[in-house]
Formats: C-alpha cells, sequence, structure tokens
C-alpha cells in the first residue's frame, strides 16, 4: 500500500503540471479529490493492512493529500492570475441585465391597508380556516338550515356538513368561544361563493371585523366606519348608512361612500344614484351571543364585513373585477 501511496503521488503531481485551463483544473480536482478518488479508495483498504502499519499508512495518505492540496492550491492562483493577465474575458463595459422586481399583487396590498388602518384603531388579527364546518359558517351565525339567507351564500359544499366558508364570519363564533370580552378582531381571508361576473369571482377576498365589550353601542360602529373610510379613502368622503337585514345583527345597515368616479354628481357605474355600497355591519345579534355562552344582557357588539376587492376597485377605479385574476401583467404593473 505504501508502494501505491508513492505510485499515485508521482501520477498526480505529473496530471499537475499539464493542467492549462479552468476545465483541466476542475477535473483534477475531481479525480483526486472526489468521494470516488483514489485516496478515498487507499483509505477504504486500510482496513485490509496488517494492524501494526495501520497509523503509519494512515498517516502517509493524509500528509501525501495535503500536500496535493497544497500544490492544487498554487496551481489554481498561478492560472487564475495568468488568464487575467491574458486581458479580460468580460467587457465591462457593457450594461448589466436588469433582474425584474416582482411586487405584491393589488388585492394584498389592499388587504395589508385594510388591516393596518384597523390595527391602528386597536384590533388584534384572527385568521381561520378556508374548510369550514356548516356550524360556525351559518349555525353558529343564526342562520339555521330552513333559513332563506343560506340562499343568498350560494355555499360550495364539501359534504352534507363541510364547505367552504361564504364570509369571514365564522371567525366571530370561533374567537368568542375560546375569548372573554372585551375583544376587537379583525379576520382577512379568502371567501368562495357560486357567483361569476364583472363583480363577482368564485374566489374573493373579505375582512369581517368585530367588537365586543359593555355598553357598546351603534355610535360606536358609525365612528370606527367613518375613520376607515377617511383613511382608505379620503377625510371629505362622504358616507351613509341604510337600513339592511343580516341574520347575525340587529338592527343592521348597508354603509355606502359617495361615488369616487363622480364624486357623488351621478354617473354609469353608481347608476346615477351619486353612492356606491362598500360593506354591511350592524350590532351583533342576542342570539350569537348566545351560541358562545356570552350574556346578551351584560355584553353588546358590533361586526362589519367588507370585500377587498371592491375596495380596491373603488379605490383605483376598476370596472371589472376579473382583470385582478387574469395575469396579465400590463393591468398588475399598474399598481
Amino acid at each position: 500500500m505504501q508502494d501505491a501511496l508513492l505510485r499515485l503521488q508521482q501520477e498526480a503531481d505529473t496530471d499537475l503540471a499539464a493542467i492549462s485551463n479552468a476545465d483541466q483544473l476542475e477535473s483534477f480536482r475531481v479525480k483526486y479529490f472526489g468521494r470516488k478518488g483514489p485516496f478515498t479508495q487507499l483509505m477504504r483498504q486500510l482496513g485490509a493492512a496488517p494492524k501494526e502499519d495501520r497509523p503509519k499508512l494512515g498517516k502517509m495518505a493524509n500528509e501525501l493529500k495535503l500536500a496535493l492540496q497544497g500544490r492544487f492550491d498554487e496551481k489554481k492562483v498561478d492560472l487564475v492570475g495568468s488568464l487575467a493577465a491574458a486581458g479580460p474575458q468580460l467587457d465591462l463595459s457593457l450594461p448589466g441585465r436588469q433582474v425584474p422586481q416582482g411586487k405584491l399583487h393589488p388585492v394584498t396590498q389592499i388587504m395589508e391597508e385594510i388591516c393596518a388602518i384597523f390595527e391602528g384603531l386597536g384590533f388584534s388579527v384572527a385568521e381561520g380556516p378556508d374548510i369550514e364546518t356548516d356550524f360556525y359558517n351559518f349555525e353558529a351565525l343564526n342562520i339555521p338550515a330552513h333559513h332563506p339567507a343560506r340562499d343568498m351564500h350560494d355555499t360550495f359544499y364539501v359534504d352534507d356538513s363541510t364547505l367552504l366558508r361564504t364570509h369571514t364570519s365564522p371567525m366571530q363564533a370561533r374567537v368568542m368561544e375560546t375569548a372573554e370580552p372585551p375583544l376587537k378582531v379583525i379576520a382577512p381571508g379568502k371567501v368562495y361563493r357560486c357567483d361569476s361576473d364583472i363583480t363577482h369571482t368564485p374566489m374573493f377576498h373579505q375582512v369581517e371585523g368585530f367588537l365586543v365589550d359593555k355598553n357598546v353601542s351603534f355610535a360606536d360602529l358609525k365612528g370606527v366606519l367613518r375613520v376607515f373610510i377617511a383613511k382608505m379613502f379620503d377625510e371629505s368622503t362622504a358616507i351613509r348608512f341604510r337600513p339592511s337585514y343580516f341574520p347575525f345583527t340587529e338592527p343592521s345597515a348597508e354603509v355606502d361612500i359617495a361615488c369616487v368616479m363622480c364624486g357623488g354628481k351621478g354617473c354609469r357605474v353608481c347608476k346615477k344614484t351619486g353612492w356606491l355600497e362598500i360593506l354591511g355591519a350592524g350590532m351583533i345579534d342576542p342570539e350569537v351571543f348566545k351560541k358562545v355562552n356570552y350574556d346578551p344582557e351584560v355584553y353588546s357588539g358590533f361586526a362589519f364585513g367588507l370585500g377587498v376587492e371592491r375596495i380596491a376597485m373603488l379605490k383605483y377605479g376598476i370596472n371589472d373585477i376579473r382583470l385582478y385574476y387574469e395575469n396579465d401583467l400590463r393591468f398588475l404593473r399598474q399598481f
């Protein structure tokens, strides 16, 4: 084995001296220092040598390999220096290639802006599952099996008791059943409904918000939403509340803002009314509190829900929701 090591040293020195370019240098490195190289193979044969010779042979093999590594490194430095002296291999005067930088999708930008506004008002963020149970999506929100409001949601059912959530409102029950008031929570996320046209898509985004405490009034709800609209659009944006109906709030209201397209004068977008609906809201129904063992005689609260795509459409003046999901870079780069 000692003779084999000496022959290997001579062979390696000969090959090293013949190297004249980077490709040969790399081939040498792989051949002699790779996992299948001769040094590795010889070290594996060390176990067959006499026991008393193993320390000497192991030391010799390591010293030869380290010495060869040193000569290899010197050759590498010399070769790089000679190539540099021969002249530049790159034309440094050429302009560099510009790597396109990605940006956040406009819906994501608006989602983050909405969350930031409410977090600034003291709301915490809670996220829940996209695949929801019938109980949390409907029953816990005062929408029993026979309720006609279920038809409004055009639900994607997985089975009789499981579905793709139709709103992020189930987080009301999920949070309240595990925490005690006071609560100030927003729940952003994807929701799903069987609907598709220029203002609706089967998958879209919502932000549900709710506040629960003692002596909460409708005036508190109006104050929070006025601050949100002022920060999202403009402090001079006019706002109005219209009586409406939701199974899990009572009283309920639709919230409109002055049309951002015509400034409230009336146009095709607002159907000549001068107003655009942006969200629904109301005081949490006592029946919802009973589902989570809150005493409605002690606690009150409000809830609201808004569509992120709709807010983005109004903020950016977009008239077709499908543009968000067609992956047209000419459209997305504007944001």
